[in-house]
């Protein structure tokens, strides 16, 4: 199942390529959010390889995850990809510069199934596909709130609430 969204942010491209890689930041904003992160590189500076097992609960249930950066070109691209038990997930960030000012986000995420519990489920969440990608759009447009009051700052520590 793919979900898409872009959102329009009222920065610069370096700097809001340069608050979404600030990686502190965001790993305490998921952990804020209830999200486990444990970090299972050693790299000191973001880029392909850097990885985290991922706790969080979802529908009453703690799921783990392994995410990687799969890939980082500045300022315009980062890519992640994620693996759990049932599933893999592909998500892409790719940033446009509009103007000097004002940067396009656009996102996709894939969910594909690895069992078949897995694809069952995905299966019936696509009866509710639309209701879905709404919410995916919805957390994208909040993300975009942040990236640009981060950015706009020019500091990359976490809005208050995101």
């Amino acid at each position: 199942m793919k979900f898409t969204a872009r959102e329009d942010i009222e920065a610069p491209i370096d700097a809001v390529f340069a608050a979404m890689t600030d990686i502190e930041s965001l790993e305490l904003v998921a952990m804020r959010r209830g999200v486990q992160l444990r970090r299972l590189d050693a790299l000191k500076a973001p880029g392909p390889g850097m990885s985290w097992e991922i706790g969080f609960r979802y529908r009453g249930k703690i799921r783990q995850m392994v995410g990687k950066i799969a890939s980082l070109v500045a300022p315009e691209r980062l890519a992640f990809e994620a693996s759990s038990q049932g599933y893999e997930v592909t998500m892409s960030i790719t940033l446009l510069a509009l103007s000097r000012k004002r940067t396009r986000l656009v996102t996709e995420m894939e969910v594909r199934p690895r069992s078949l519990p897995a694809r069952l489920l995905l299966q019936s969440a696509r009866l509710g596909r639309a209701a879905l990608q709404r919410r995916y759009a919805d957390r994208i447009h909040l993300m975009g709130l942040g990236l640009e009051e981060r950015a706009g700052r020019g500091t990359a520590l976490p809005a208050a609430g995101a």
